[in-house]
């Protein structure tokens, strides 16, 4: 049975129940037993109209729990008699899904498990596994989404923005469970991007590639973070860098510049460079300037801050990143590198360790405590 097209088919099959007169708790539901149903029956023999056969069945798995609650009656009589959409009908129920499912109401979280739900046909299992945390609490996650959205019309207008987060936030996942939630971040924008020719869905896929295009290099095979520089730049994924980068070019010529085709930009450009010291750091300089322009993103100001140290001179970087917030998340590991490459290993050493005590994640914990560990026996020698 073929599982990619099941989950390709959930946000269309959603959508046409929807506009048939479920609301959009009901009609997830009714979809989730469709599929279940689906995996019962289909490998005997698929149908020949895998849609229209979930579209049928889901309908059925409607009306029988809205039968059950007697003030439905007369709206199920309503809407049971409403014509099934013809194809070609022009009404793209995908797109809304998206904006429903990141709809402003709904906290980051929430809305990332709904889309992955709703959107992706994952099931809740699924999405618990990615996400490490108990079925039972994810499923509730999911059915206070529901809830909160429940009120919202179908045919609102959404915000694209916030739709990308979501997916953004996806993406950065990465893989755990029996999902690649990497991937699964890709298809969702490429399938967006070919729905609404958006530039900056256009940049935040290319943004995507570009960085799942070094996904192999990124770690040892012991497990150790490998840092950008210092990674097998033959293990990058040529295909994934083209495809980025022709996706770039096309959305950067509409001249219509966002955050998410200036990150693709400076992506790329670690892309083109052979060697680390080929890299071209003056214009990635350039790059973040717009970003910053663009955003006044803090985070952006740090990044900055490495690579005018990388262009101009650690002292430059050092000097760019004193105009930061010292406590914004990854200072301390900037500063260290900025102050080894200006000759100061004592400060670099103490910097280190102190960013390994508030690091976000084990691997980079475990990176940041090395360089501690590797300068502080260069001092001792």
């Amino acid at each position: 049975m073929n599982e990619s097209l099941l989950r390709e088919l959930v946000p269309a099959v959603i959508g046409v129940l929807v506009r048939r007169g479920a609301d959009f708790a009901a009609a997830e539901d009714a979809v989730q037993d469709a599929l279940v149903e689906a995996v019962r029956v289909w490998p005997g023999g698929p149908p020949q109209d895998p849609k229209g056969w979930l579209v049928t069945v889901g309908w059925r798995k409607f009306l029988d729990a809205a039968r059950a609650d007697t003030s439905r009656r007369h709206r199920e009589v309503r809407v049971e008699a409403e014509p099934a959409p013809v194809p070609g009908e022009a009404v793209d129920d995908t797109l809304r899904l998206y904006f429903l499912c990141a709809h402003p109401s709904l906290t980051p979280a929430s809305a990332v498990a709904l889309t992955l739900r709703a959107v992706g046909g994952l099931t809740t299992r699924q999405i618990a596994q990615a996400y490490l945390v108990p079925e039972a609490t994810m499923a509730q996650r999911i059915s206070r989404a529901k809830r909160t959205i429940s009120g919202i019309r179908f045919n609102q207008h959404g915000d694209v923005a916030t739709v990308l987060r979501v997916l953004y936030l996806v993406f950065n996942e990465g893989y755990s469970g029996d999902v690649d939630l990497a991937d699964e971040a890709i298809r969702l924008t490429r399938q967006l991007a070919a729905r609404t020719g958006h530039e900056e869905v256009a940049g935040l896929l290319a943004l995507m590639l570009l960085h799942h295009a070094r996904r192999p290099a990124r770690t040892a095979p012991d497990g150790r973070l490998v840092p950008l520089a210092e990674q097998d730049r033959g293990l990058w994924n040529t295909r994934l860098i083209a495809e980025g980068v022709d996706v770039l070019q096309a959305a950067l010529a509409r001249d219509r510049l966002g955050e998410f085709q200036a990150q693709a930009a400076i992506a790329a450009l670690h892309a083109d460079a052979q060697a680390a010291e080929e890299t071209d750091w003056v214009q990635i300089v350039e790059w973040y300037d717009e970003l910053v322009r663009l955003t006044g993103s803090p985070v952006a100001r740090l990044n900055r801050a490495v690579a005018v140290g990388e262009a101009d001179g650690p002292r430059a970087g050092l000097a760019a990143l004193a105009e930061l917030d010292p406590a914004l998340p990854r200072h301390s590991a900037v500063a260290a590198y900025l102050h080894e490459r200006d000759g100061d290993p004592a400060t670099a050493a103490r910097l280190y360790a102190e960013a390994a005590r508030s690091a976000p994640s084990l691997p980079e914990r475990d990176h940041l405590t090395r360089q501690a560990a590797r300068l502080n026996a260069r001092l001792r020698d």
